[in-house]
């Protein structure tokens, strides 16, 4: 028993280490047509929320030639910018401002149709099994029938202390 126990710990110990040799950042598609390249969220990322005003890093990291002479007239006084220069700092450093975060999307409609349709295919398919699978309703059912089951029990006097029987005045034919 003992040496099955250490032979299955070695093969797990080597395909980890086989597994750590040959893992990479870089991950094969199953088929080899294309590679996927992993995120690494340890480094400092950008993400455009409302709750976090001021991201790890710069919307946009890779700068043209205007813009780094922009980032350069940057450190001077800010009252030699114009207008729209401040606006195009602005969006190096940040992708929409707050009112454009702000602005509701129209995903809830997406999400009630998608509930919509699940719940109609639901009913559909409700009446469906309710037409073609399930058997007819038996006759027990139907109010004929339980009204004659309740003159049964009241003729045979079914629990006649506390139960059935006990609401039915017998004299006056009616319930109590």
């Amino acid at each position: 028993m003992l040496h099955l126990t250490a032979g299955r710990i070695g093969s797990l110990l080597t395909r980890r280490g086989v597994m750590a040799l040959t893992s990479s950042n870089v991950r094969m598609a199953s088929h080899g047509h294309h590679e996927v390249q992993q995120a690494d969220l340890s480094l400092p990322m950008y993400w455009d929320r409302i709750d976090i005003p001021l991201p790890d890093k710069a919307y946009k990291h890779d700068l043209s030639a205007a813009e780094k002479s922009l980032k350069q007239k940057e450190q001077g006084p800010w009252t030699q910018l114009s207008k729209e220069e401040k606006l195009a700092l602005y969006r190096l450093m940040f992708k929409s401002t707050y009112a454009e975060m702000k602005v509701p999307s129209h995903e809830w409609k997406t999400v009630v149709a998608g509930m919509l349709i699940f719940i109609g295919i639901t009913g559909l398919i409700v009446i469906w099994q309710s037409h073609y699978v399930y058997p007819a309703t038996p006759h027990t059912f139907d109010p004929e029938w339980k009204a004659k089951q309740v003159q049964r029990m009241l003729d045979m006097r079914i629990n006649p202390i506390e139960g059935f029987a006990s609401q039915w005045d017998y004299e006056k034919k009616q319930w109590k």
